[in-house]
């Protein structure tokens, strides 16, 4: 599957799809401040070691990084803070329910901007093992060889 980076995806976690099966996504809106929207929207935002947790039924990220804006001063918070997601309770009490019986983790897959806001593709995820790294990375190296003969066969 041969994904086009969309011109509003402001930061993307791809170590996610390599260490989880992803079963389902969502789009959760984010509770942020000021200076941490300028940050994102200049590219100043990490999600490799993030992840989100339900605790009292809400649902936080923590673990992700937003560099301090530069010209925030007093306005900058600290860049490791937890976020509030923005989900409906039946929502928030589904997930909660997989999380904790299944065996399930809740990872942030991708931070984009929709209709000037900044939304989080959260996933529902199974993590993988080793062997299963591994399967994938030798499903993509053979996918990868298929198209090069394919587009060298098309040629003549």
């Amino acid at each position: 599957m041969v994904r086009k980076k969309n011109s509003n995806t402001l930061a993307e976690n791809r170590k996610a799809r390599h260490d989880y099966f992803v079963e389902e996504t969502i789009e959760a809106g984010i509770a942020l401040v000021g200076t941490e929207v300028k940050s994102i929207r200049a590219g100043k935002c990490n999600l490799k070691e993030s992840y989100a947790d339900v605790e009292n039924g809400e649902i936080t990220i923590k673990g992700m990084h937003i560099s301090p804006y530069e010209q925030g001063n007093i306005f900058n918070v600290d860049p490791l803070r937890e976020r509030k997601l923005l989900l409906h309770k039946e929502q928030i009490s589904r997930f909660a329910g997989l999380v904790s019986q299944q065996g399930f983790t809740l990872v942030p897959l991708s931070l984009y901007l929709k209709n000037g806001k900044v939304k989080v593709a959260l996933g529902l995820c199974r993590g993988k093992k080793n062997y299963d790294k591994r399967d994938s990375m030798l499903e993509k190296a053979h996918k990868r060889d298929i198209e090069r003969q394919l587009k060298n066969s098309t040629r003549y």
